[in-house]
């Protein structure tokens, strides 16, 4: 059984630790939520992924606030997204005091310039992670491949390719019917 402090505390180290935003995100959230604490099942974790995902907002707050208002309600809500967002604004305030002295520092340059390549497979590791419980099968790996080109290629946004995949899915249920 969750309670505030340990949602707090878990989404607290989720946010300390990874750089890179929401979507790098996702892989420990999903070892901390899924595997360690098994407050979900995979299942519902790819549909909170989902839901964050289509609503407006910062995409790691709104999975924070959708898992703790699944364990704990509206004050779990509150608790998770206030969790993961601490640590971000007490960094942004610390480099804020202090980005004069370090601005084209470069020692910081370089550091940054090794960062960068790690924050690239924080978010792409979740990815494949992903794809594997998402039972993709012979009759729907395109879908993936043509939303990632049809959003990185053509520019078309996250939003319009979600709905048509929803709309797409509820007719293809229906017409199996």
């Amino acid at each position: 059984m969750s309670t505030y402090t340990d949602i707090f505390l878990t989404f607290a180290k989720i946010g300390s630790f990874t750089l890179g935003g929401g979507f790098a995100m996702v892989q420990m959230m999903e070892k901390e939520v899924v595997d360690k604490k098994q407050w979900l099942s995979h299942e519902e974790f790819m549909d909170t992924l989902v839901v964050a995902q289509s609503t407006p907002g910062l995409f790691a707050i709104d999975m924070a606030s959708h898992i703790g208002l699944k364990l704990k309600g509206v004050k779990g809500g509150i608790v998770g997204a206030l969790g993961t967002a601490l640590p971000s604004i007490v960094a942004i305030l610390l480099i804020a005091l202090f980005f004069q002295t370090f601005k084209g520092n470069v020692y910081v340059e370089k550091i940054f310039m090794g960062v960068r390549p790690c924050v690239v497979a924080l978010i792409l590791a979740p990815c494949f992670g992903m794809a594997s419980k998402a039972k993709l099968s012979k009759t729907n790996w395109w879908i993936p491949v043509v939303t990632a080109l049809l959003i990185a290629a053509f520019g078309v946004s996250p939003i319009w390719c979600i709905l048509a995949a929803g709309v797409g899915g509820f007719l293809w249920g229906q017409w199996n019917k």
